[in-house]
């Protein structure tokens, strides 16, 4: 019986649960916006939380508790400089959970988990991923014209 045992096993041993929840607690907090699997978002949404709790606090040890979770210093300086402020008055409940589909090769329900009230910085990002594309493609049209032209001029000049 599992009484009074909190928390999924997710099919791993304790330490690859615990790396994998370190890396996506550490992507939320980077990207704010991760695709993984329901039961993924689900066991990540609590440590999540408390993270952006001990940025709330923003004192010395929080930063040293965040640090000896988080995998990377940027993560921590942006927990504690733009994440965390952003709740500064909410009591919780940081995180939206977003069914998406399903996972290609074993059916697995894929969901985003992202943080509340990042719609701006995740359109930002977005316009900027628009941009560059559109950037890329108009140098390769270009060069593609340049070639042509190129390749016109040899055969008038064997001509």
């Amino acid at each position: 019986m599992r009484h009074r045992k909190a928390g999924t096993k997710l099919g791993r041993n304790t330490s690859h649960r615990r790396a994998l929840l370190r890396n996506l607690v550490t992507s939320v907090i980077i990207e704010d916006r991760v695709e993984t699997t329901i039961a993924k978002a689900k066991a990540v949404r609590p440590l999540v939380e408390k993270m952006i709790t001990l940025g709330k606090k923003g004192d010395l040890h929080s930063r040293r508790q965040a640090l000896s979770f988080l995998m990377t210093d940027d993560s921590v300086k942006r927990l504690f400089d733009t994440v965390a402020p952003r709740y500064g008055d909410r009591q919780g409940g940081y995180l939206r959970i977003v069914k998406t589909g399903f996972q290609k090769g074993d059916g697995a329900e894929k969901a985003f988990i992202e943080l509340l009230g990042a719609e701006k910085e995740i359109e930002k990002k977005q316009q900027k991923s628009i941009d560059a594309k559109a950037k890329k493609r108009a140098e390769l049209e270009e060069a593609m014209e340049k070639q042509k032209n190129e390749d016109k001029l040899a055969d008038e000049a064997a001509a």
